[in-house]
């Protein structure tokens, strides 16, 4: 678990540009706190930060291997975890250790080398067999190519940036900012991504808010040589097919759901360091939990909240923590904490995530650091068995698919004259709609007036269907909800859950595993039915009685709750009013946004007449990042990490 950067010149020497790239990588140094180190050809030049995990003492970075005519042929920089690292170098050893003249196919005991022998012999196709979380550059110093890959889901990133000068690629975007003049590429602004931002609460891949500056999609791998801009292959799509159970099957297919949570947590436990686990009193992470505490009964659980009444998971994080038997630790955030880090939190964010959970997040994870090296956490539970509650609106809106064309476009025309915050306008507008029209995630912050009305350069073409439309397209035939499930692992699990979730951890030198993230747990949950998804009652029913047994009663048929934040009550009042009021003040975007349409808005919400919050969040957290990234105004308080190397 590390922080990578990597420099491919274009018609330069790469040994010119080892200290720009050293330099860099402090950009990231809490990504990897324990060893910091560089590799370079005439080529080529890998930085990398390491946080050690696995195999502590050996599987230095940048990692050199090769077949034995050639040693040293390969360079790698890799960032993640393979939890099959052990089976994988078991098989590459049975079948190739007789070519290696000491029967020595590997000189460590991690898993890093697997994936380059595993790529020498498998090609790109060794990829697909890698089970767990990464982001990762091979160089083949005799073919002179260089190989990208990033995990199916996108649990870890990867930036991009190709100029003149070559490409730059790195585990976080401020880093390539310092190689921008290096590459000969500017740092301006995306508008594009700015208003898809607005829209969704995130920035979607593969755009970042810097217009020379992309991602390499999850699921996706690249092939780079000198002079040449990246060519990428998607190798990962998911199929949530329609298979219903058979009568008297459902048994057996709840077993077959919970043994591969179990398999999964099991090899997610895999570190020489101790491992923990984040409990925020729901049925994923407790699930979670609950599994790990089979192969540690020493297990530390951590979770964070607020004081305010209703925004408070601890108590059940508590008992359910007493009733699997895991010791427990709470950290509780003042609004004072809150605002303080904000600035902080946005420059380890990279781009603006306007999503408040972020910020209780990044305090848990700073208490578990105190604690353990590595944690476990249920994300991606909801996106594959079926759990957000947004995800039963086919079931409300099923009357209005038997309406005609015609009477649906009246219903949307109707609701226009409905006055704001009447019951039951956004049923009969969202109604009017077709799925792909009205499904874009999880984010419901403005619409296009409230947009027109902040946004300067405001572009109505510019809508989520540029980033939806493509998704959809593969999704053709499939129920409303697995077309729902299949568009948010594209979208909102990577745009946000996934980003919060990497950085927000990286930000303290803690590594973050998500178990049911994993190959095989999807496979069996790409085969639920929609029936054994969402009901009348409830949502993930099929993993909810695969997990009967295995997570406390009094949480398995729980309501979802996460991190909750007060948010709307603090920007009406002393907590977070102020703060908001100076930001919009000292911000210098007004070439980009109606500041005194957002101070109205401000106004509006403080007295109760609309509720802002979300809207307001997401326009407070963009000055923020721009006051940081861009006018410069704003310098974050970074600590150099000073944590031991193993806990």
């Amino acid at each position: 678990m590390c922080g990578l950067l990597g420099f491919l010149t274009s018609d330069v020497a790469a040994p010119d540009t080892v200290e720009q790239v050293y330099n860099a990588l402090h950009c990231v140094r809490h990504r990897g706190p324990d060893e910091r180190g560089t590799w370079h050809d005439d080529h080529l030049i890998f930085g990398f930060n390491r946080l050690s995990i696995i195999d502590i003492e050996h599987s230095h970075q940048p990692l050199r291997w090769g077949p034995p005519e050639n040693r040293q042929r390969y360079a790698l920089t890799f960032n993640g975890e393979i939890y099959n690292y052990l089976e994988l170098r078991a098989e590459l050893a049975e079948a190739h250790a007789a070519e290696f003249p000491d029967g020595k196919i590997f000189d460590t005991e991690g898993d890093s080398e697997a994936i380059v022998a595993a790529f020498h012999y498998w090609g790109p196709e060794a990829v697909r067999r890698l089970r767990g979380m990464f982001a990762f550059a091979i160089w083949d110093t005799e073919t002179q190519e260089l190989f990208l890959a990033r995990d199916p889901f996108g649990i870890k990133p990867l930036f991009l940036a190709t100029g003149p000068g070559g490409t730059a690629f790195g585990s976080e975007k401020k880093s390539l900012l310092e190689l921008l003049p290096a590459l000969g590429l500017t740092d301006a602004l995306d508008p594009r991504a700015l208003e898809h931002y607005t829209v969704l609460q995130y920035v979607p891949e593969p755009e970042t808010l810097h217009a020379d500056i992309r991602r390499l999609e999850s699921g996706s791998h690249a092939t780079l040589r000198q002079g040449e801009a990246p060519k990428v292959t998607r190798y990962f799509a998911p199929t949530f097919q329609v298979r219903p159970f058979a009568p008297g099957s459902a048994a057996a297919r709840y077993r077959e759901i919970a043994e591969a949570m179990e398999d999964s947590v099991a090899k997610h436990m895999r570190a020489d360091v101790t491992v923990g686990s984040f409990l925020s009193g729901g049925i994923d992470s407790t699930a979670v939990a609950a599994l790990a505490m089979r192969h540690n009964p020493k297990l530390i659980t951590f979770t964070s909240c607020f004081e305010r009444e209703g925004y408070s998971e601890a108590d059940v994080a508590a008992e359910t923590a007493e009733a699997i038997g895991a010791r427990h630790v709470i950290k509780t955030v003042s609004p004072a904490e809150f605002a303080a880090a904000i600035p902080e939190i946005v420059w380890y964010l990279d781009d603006p995530v306007a999503d408040p959970a972020l910020v209780p997040l990044y305090f848990v994870a700073k208490e578990a650091r105190k604690h353990v090296k590595v944690v476990l956490s249920g994300e991606g539970a909801d996106e594959l068995f079926g759990g957000y509650t947004i995800y039963r609106e086919p079931l409300s809106l099923k009357p209005f698919e038997r309406l005609p064309g015609g009477l649906r476009k009246l219903a949307g025309k109707l609701s226009d004259r409905i006055p704001e915050g009447t019951r039951g306008k956004s049923l009969l507008h969202r109604g009017s709609l077709t799925l792909e029209e009205r499904y874009y995630g999880n984010a419901r912050s403005f619409n296009d007036a409230q947009l027109r009305s902040v946004l300067r350069d405001f572009r109505p073409e510019w809508t989520h269907q540029d980033v939806t439309a493509p998704i959809y397209a593969q999704s053709h035939g499939w129920d409303p909800v697995a077309r729902m499930q299949h568009l948010d692992l594209f979208t909102w699990l990577r745009g946000d859950i996934l980003v919060k979730a990497d950085k927000m951890t990286m930000a303290n030198s803690l590594e973050l595993r998500v178990p049911f993230l994993d190959a095989e747990v999807l496979r069996v949950a790409e085969g639920v039915p929609f029936e054994q998804k969402i009901t009348n009652e409830t949502t993930k029913y099929a993993l909810r009685r695969a997990l009967e047994g295995i997570v406390p009663p009094h949480v398995l048929h729980r309501a979802k709750l996460g991190f909750p934040v007060p948010l709307r009550h603090w920007l009406r009042g002393e907590e977070l009013y102020d703060w908001a009021q100076q930001t919009i003040a000292e911000s210098q975007t007004d070439h980009l946004l109606d500041k005194g349409a957002i101070k109205g808005m401000l106004d509006d919400h403080r007295t109760g007449r609309i509720d802002h919050s979300r809207r307001l969040w997401t326009l407070l957290v963009f000055m923020i990042w721009h006051g940081i990234f861009v006018e410069n105004r704003i310098t974050p308080d970074i600590q150099e990490p000073a944590y031991p190397v193993s806990l």
